[in-house]
């Protein structure tokens, strides 16, 4: 919006424009809002069973320990109200400022009319110490079992955190100034963003995390040079180009999970992890696995393994020659890779030289953070939902794992978008984020019931699959893991745990810095995150860290090592493909950028 600077008062065709692009976005955002999908209520939050627990557990601590409860209630009012009193004797020496703000450091309030401003530290000031009170009593609250109460922490912080008045228009004072300044532009652009979001989404608010139009898969993210050598109905086989004149004789195959697509470890070249390891000299293969439709409802892990793994496995030996190959999975792909490993055994198959898995989870006996949403509220529900369309939508996990970084994934971005009215950042790695896959229904259900819930791979009787009763214990191929510090969906101690669990006796464990996908996507020239490395590997998850030796800079030049010790002589490097499987696509493919139906 333009000023007439000669009276200050906007200029009255630019009001004029932005009041009728009001009206016309309203109207786009009430059509929007009717096209919204109908979610079960088991997949918008925990039964009523965890409310009843933890309003009997804090009844039960009324009656047995009510002064613990009158403790924190006079701490809460005793702090509220002193800050009350402080504010109102600052207004009465006539400063227009705040009073003394002792409050811990937060990211939301970062603004500086959050510290100075009377009103807005207010606020801000009421909203933390009220937080910490209600996180406190939570914390405090005896006669729970443990993972009741860790499921009423995290939905605790849930509404703590939509409640921060930093979401709000009418208490963030960032969107108001620069609505001031703007002369209300701001919230005409944020507007704009929240009924693009709406349309694109059918209804469903998703916030664009990146910029759409930054980014086109094959051109400038995911554009590693490559042929895919072989198809079947589960995945596209790509094969890279060579960039040194000899490799290792023997070949490397990733799995990427199935739950977003492989490009993640080859965004733009100078973070690519596939373009890293071929210019290290190796020949590369990676899976870009279909993004299934409601025709894939009875795939389930069995053929994730038998159409998948085996299938490229055998097709990667006959393209390179080699009996023997090494593999790497990542996250839910490293799970069944262990799973593929333990059906070797089984049949007496020895193709894999060694295993490496990124972030991967086969001990469930801790669940970590996502554990919240394991319970059978949620996987009920998601029987149910997947039952009647035959994939688990890409919209549901990626609400779940947004939702344990609420206010990085959908809070901060939705404050930038709607109320700030800015455009998202050309970010590859949020680009990426935000292009899901669905899952199989009956893969759903095996993977939650048999795997998370039951624990039966490494903790129960064996997993039943293709035939097989498949142990943990069977996995006895050379192995490396890379597990992250801070990550939300395959905590490293669980991934520790199930390392130790395995019967191979060359076992090495790095734990990087940082989080699920940074710290896997972590190029050396970066310099940014290190690792941890300890070789005693019968230490508990927290002695082996206390323990531990630790690196600056990235793992990757140090799996390389391990890997160049199990891949062979130099041998004159491999084109793509051979007589019997000829170049279908360039890479990376046509399943990669196939549109996701349901």
């Amino acid at each position: 919006m333009t000023t007439d600077h000669e009276t200050g008062t906007p200029d009255q065709d630019t009001l004029t424009a932005n009041l009728a692009k009001i009206e016309s976005l309203s109207q786009r955002l009430v059509a929007a809002l009717t096209q919204q999908r109908q979610i079960d209520p088991s997949l918008q939050g925990p039964g009523q069973d965890l409310y009843m627990k933890a309003a009997s557990a804090y009844m039960t601590e009324m009656m047995k320990n009510p002064a613990k409860v009158f403790e924190h209630q006079v701490d809460y009012w005793g702090k509220t109200l002193k800050h009350y009193i402080e504010a109102q004797q600052q207004i009465t020496t006539g400063k227009l400022q705040a009073p003394e703000d002792t409050t811990p450091q937060d990211r939301r309030f970062a603004g500086e009319l959050w510290q100075s401003h009377p009103y807005f530290n207010y606020i801000k000031q009421q909203y933390m110490l009220t937080s910490e009170a209600i996180h406190t009593a939570v914390a405090e609250l005896d006669y729970l079992e443990p993972k009741d109460k860790q499921r009423l922490e995290y939905f605790t912080s849930q509404i703590v955190d939509m409640m921060s008045p930093a979401n709000y228009l009418g208490t963030n004072p960032d969107a108001l100034q620069k609505a001031v300044e703007t002369e209300g532009q701001s919230l005409v652009d944020g507007l704009e963003n929240l009924v693009r979001d709406l349309e694109a989404n059918d209804g469903d608010l998703v916030v664009t995390l990146a910029d759409k139009d930054a980014f086109n898969v094959g051109e400038n993210i995911g554009a590693s040079e490559g042929q895919v050598v072989y198809r079947n109905r589960m995945y596209e086989l790509i094969q890279y180009t060579p960039t040194t004149e000899t490799v290792h004789r023997t070949p490397l195959l990733i799995f990427p999970p199935w739950i977003n697509k492989f490009y993640i470890l080859d965004l733009k070249p100078k973070n690519s992890l596939i373009k890293w390891i071929v210019d290290q000299g190796y020949t590369v293969f990676v899976v870009s696995w279909v993004n299934p439709d409601p025709s894939y409802a009875d795939v389930g892990m069995d053929t994730y393994i038998e159409e998948g793994y085996l299938s490229a496995i055998k097709e990667v030996k006959a393209i390179s020659g080699e009996e023997k190959i090494n593999a790497i999975g990542y996250c839910i792909a490293g799970t069944t890779l262990s799973l593929t490993l333990s059906l070797m055994k089984k049949r007496g198959d020895k193709s894999i030289r060694s295993a490496t898995f990124f972030t991967t989870l086969t001990d469930f006996s801790d669940q970590g953070e996502v554990g919240v949403f394991l319970q059978d509220d949620f996987v009920d529900g998601i029987e149910e939902e997947v039952t009647k369309s035959g994939v688990l939508d890409s919209f549901y996990m990626s609400r779940t794992f947004s939702f344990l970084r609420a206010n990085d994934l959908i809070y901060a971005p939705a404050i930038r978008s709607y109320m700030l009215g800015e455009a998202p950042p050309a970010f590859d790695l949020l680009y990426w984020n935000g292009d899901g896959t669905n899952l199989p229904a009956r893969m759903s259900v095996e993977y939650l019931r048999g795997l998370c819930q039951n624990d039966q791979f490494a903790g129960g009787e064996g997993f039943t699959l293709c035939g097989e009763t498949l142990s943990i214990k069977d996995v006895d191929v050379p192995l490396c893991a890379i597990a992250c510090e801070t990550d939300h969906i395959a905590a490293w101690k669980s991934s520790y745990r199930g390392v130790q669990k395995m019967g191979s006796k060359q076992k090495t464990f790095i734990l990087s810095e940082s989080g699920h996908i940074a710290g896997i996507v972590n190029p050396p020239s970066k310099k940014k995150y290190g690792h941890y490395t300890n070789d005693g590997m019968s230490l508990s998850p927290e002695e082996w860290q206390e323990t531990g030796e630790f690196h600056q800079g990235s793992w990757w030049p140090r799996w390389e090592a391990w890997l160049k010790r199990r891949s062979g002589a130099q041998v004159p490097a491999r084109q793509p493909g051979d007589s019997d499987h000829p170049p279908l696509a360039p890479a990376p493919g046509t399943y990669v950028k196939a549109e996701k139906s349901v």
